[in-house]
């Protein structure tokens, strides 16, 4: 059974939607991931959403780029946390995707992430299962000390390179 469930409208979305995997696995979150289109099978993305819940789904992270319903529809029929990740589209650069995904009617909310931002969608979905798992929380505060370290490590390089040396490497 999987906790959280990744889903996109189309394949296109993966490399961004990979991103959310990538960190899932990083947690020892279990999940699903699939390519389901709301609009080009209704009838199959209905009855994922329907039965989500029983396949031990908790949360979904749902990506999608244009009209981006995909989200918005997840939330109208799983009861549980659904985040939303708009996709970046070459016609409008994602802001169609931000502003389909964030402006859902009230009494049917969708956590909204970045454009492009499955793999903060990704930590979003820990911190919320983190709520009943002590054990996760405590790898979500490692995962931010490790953060912490990065930076650190960074800024010791830029004071002991100067900045031109620093923008040399990157």
């Amino acid at each position: 059974m999987s906790k959280v469930s990744i889903v996109m409208g189309s394949d296109s979305d993966l490399p961004v939607m990979s991103k959310a995997a990538k960190m899932l696995e990083e947690f020892g979150i279990s999940y699903e991931i699939r390519v389901i289109s709301a609009h080009r099978e209704p009838d199959v993305f209905v009855d994922y959403a329907k039965t989500a819940e029983e396949r031990g789904v908790e949360v979904i992270i749902a990506g999608a780029g244009g009209a981006a319903h995909l989200p918005g529809m997840c939330a109208a029929i799983f009861n549980l946390p659904v985040i939303g990740v708009p996709v970046h589209t070459k016609s409008l650069g994602g802001v169609d995707s931000l502003y389909s995904i964030v402006q859902m009617p009230s009494g049917i909310p969708v956590a909204t992430v970045a454009i492009d931002g499955a793999a903060n969608a990704a930590i979003l979905a820990a911190k919320m299962l983190s709520i009943q798992d002590k054990k996760l929380r405590v790898k979500l505060a490692e995962y931010k000390e490790k953060l912490k370290k990065q930076v650190e490590a960074k800024d010791a390089k830029l004071g002991k390179e100067g900045y031109e040396e620093y923008l040399k490497q990157m």
